[in-house]
């Protein structure tokens, strides 16, 4: 019970992390700047120049927007371009994930069995993480490329310097939940990863837990010999060796029908 609901906590919050991602691609102001303002007790006119993906636009204080819409595929900045593919890359990623985590999860009939399953949901949890990054780069691309203009000592006259609009902290939201989900998703398949020791009964009621790698020695690497009669518990003997100490201490007497013979 504890897995489904981790598993569903996780789906949950990895498909919101996702729209968000997906909201920020179509959303205003990436980039955003004011002129004027500042004219003590006179009222001056305001601009705001602001851009995103796809855009460049100037409001005034009449509420009037003018915008120019960005060139071909081939002319446009190479950053916007390299922003672009990040974040598709990284929806992509994103979208064959949600279709593997709700395949793979224990609340679903489908997918086949338990262990086939929580194969699913690994995969779905490792491209969860790769378009996590994906995204997470291309926001990092656009915020180096503000923080540059905007805090370099040597910027020209005409040129603007932006601050960051709220579809970057979004977006910087959208990842963090994606990997959270993918951490809550490793949690619930840790055994697929890192399968537990089994316990091996052997004979003298001993027990023999069998490590990860068969016989290998921590420290030299070489294949020990194996214990299959049980663990070697401090200085105390089993019962089966005292049995036998006992059975050489003792001397052997004659019976009374020997000794009358």
């Amino acid at each position: 019970m504890r897995k489904r609901l981790i598993q569903i906590f996780g789906f949950l919050i990895t498909s919101l992390g996702w729209v968000f991602v997906l909201c920020t691609m179509a959303m205003d102001y990436w980039r955003i700047t004011q002129l004027g303002g500042q004219g003590g007790s006179f009222i001056i006119r305001v601009a705001w120049y602001w851009s995103n993906l796809w855009k460049d636009c100037f409001t005034d204080s009449t509420a009037v927007t003018n915008c120019r819409d960005f060139p071909v595929l081939w002319t446009v900045t190479p950053f916007i371009q390299g922003v672009r593919g990040l974040l598709m890359c990284g929806l992509t990623l994103g979208f064959f994930a949600v279709v593997f985590c709700f395949v793979g999860m224990e609340c679903t009939f489908i997918g086949g069995a338990d262990k086939t399953k929580d194969k699913l949901l690994l995969v779905g949890a490792v491209f969860h993480f790769l378009g996590g990054v994906s995204d997470i780069s291309g926001y990092c691309l656009y915020i180096n490329r503000i923080a540059r203009t905007t805090f370099s000592a040597s910027v020209g006259p005409g040129v603007l310097r932006y601050d960051l609009g709220p579809p970057i902290f979004l977006g910087l939201v959208g990842c963090f939940l994606i990997f959270l989900g993918t951490v809550l998703y490793a949690v619930t398949v840790c055994r697929v990863i890192c399968p537990e020791s089994t316990v091996i009964y052997a004979y003298g009621g001993g027990t023999y837990m069998a490590p990860r790698s068969r016989g290998r020695n921590l420290f030299t690497g070489y294949y020990g010999p194996s214990r299959q009669y049980g663990s070697y518990m401090g200085s105390r003997q089993s019962s089966s060796s005292k049995i036998s100490k006992i059975s050489k201490t003792t001397p052997t007497k004659n019976s009374e029908r020997d000794a009358f013979v």
